[in-house]
């Protein structure tokens, strides 16, 4: 494997572990949009160095064994090719992820020096100038970087939540309450009530009413009633942790692992009923409602992780057409 293409891979797979699988825990339709990012960001570095004939001679023979090393060879092939926008950002992304922030601020200066109408990188320059700021500010500047992103892409979800953070700083809570009101209608349901709250506070703080209250959305195309239940004779003979994840899981039979559709709940939560829908994909390119089957798992999961690991129990999975007319039943219980 050429070092640098080894170089690029472990960037890729340490951002993932520091920054993603937290997000991904907690919410996970950020972390799939940046695990896409990411992969992105790591093939085109295959440009910064030619091509792969000419990898091996123009970095270090040995592959980097920790993130600090691969960030040590990222920073040689920038410095002898500098003029790659996707290089500079997977090094600002890298150095965000180790809270270098003044560094990851002036990688992302850079690139978006060369990419200046990348709405994405837009916004991630200025979120990571805020975090450069020992005030946690959003200068002058990367305000101008939110406009112009949302100038580029009007509907850029992380554009317009920090000119609205920007505003709010800045004593217009009257300006920020607009701006994030159209966020509502794109952001998933697990966001919108965090979203609103912000709203609402906003809007008091300038004297303003709260919004009306939500009315809840039709479940989506293919929507999947899912009961989960807890089979009581296992409840009784296994001592289960009272802090374990319960994880409802709809994904491609046949396919990989990565759920087309799942939720998270507590363990003690169960018995419960779920919907699954596209709301609940963590893979935008990878929807619920673009398949005619899927095979539904529970998964009871002690590392509050939804990719099993050793010691997690699984309902005995199901496999189900699209659309389906009653919901499907999961029973927790010894490994099938």
């Amino acid at each position: 494997m050429p070092a640098f293409a080894a170089a690029a891979t472990v960037l890729t797979l340490a951002v993932f572990g520091i920054v993603l699988w937290p997000l991904w825990r907690e919410s996970r339709r950020p972390a799939a949009a940046l695990v896409l990012a990411l992969c992105v960001a790591s093939i085109a570095l295959y440009r910064l160095v030619g091509t792969p004939a000419g990898i091996g001679a123009s970095v270090a023979a040995q592959p980097p064994e920790t993130l600090d090393q691969a960030i040590a060879q990222l920073r040689a092939a920038l410095a002898r090719n500098p003029n790659e926008p996707e290089g500079w950002r997977l090094l600002g992304q890298s150095l965000a992820s180790q809270q270098k922030f003044a560094e990851a601020r002036d990688a992302y200066a850079r690139a978006t020096a060369l990419a200046p109408d990348d709405a994405d990188l837009l916004a991630a320059a200025a979120q990571s100038r805020m975090f450069a700021d020992p005030q946690r500010k959003l200068d002058g500047e990367a305000v101008a970087m939110l406009r112009h992103a949302l100038d580029v892409q009007p509907q850029h979800q992380r554009a317009r939540w920090f000119l609205g953070v920007s505003q709010r700083q800045a004593g217009r809570p009257a300006e920020a309450a607009e701006t994030w009101e159209p966020l509502l209608a794109v952001v998933d349901a697990a966001t919108a009530p965090s979203l609103r709250a912000q709203i609402d506070a906003a809007r008091a703080e300038a004297g303003m009413p709260a919004l009306p209250p939500a009315t809840a959305p039709a479940p989506g195309a293919n929507a999947l009633a899912v009961k989960v239940s807890l089979d009581p004779d296992f409840a009784a003979r296994v001592r289960l942790r009272g802090d374990a994840s319960v994880f409802v899981i709809a994904r491609a039979p046949g396919g990989p692992p990565m759920p087309v559709a799942v939720e998270k709940h507590a363990l003690s939560d169960l018995p419960l009923t779920v919907t699954l829908d596209d709301a609940d994909s963590p893979m935008p390119t990878q929807k619920l409602s673009a398949l005619k089957e899927v095979e539904v798992v529970a998964r009871i999961s002690a590392s509050g992780n939804a990719m099993r690991s050793e010691g997690d129990i699984d309902s005995a999975p199901v496999r189900v057409t699209l659309p389906a007319e009653s919901p499907v039943e999961l029973i927790l219980g010894p490994n099938p």
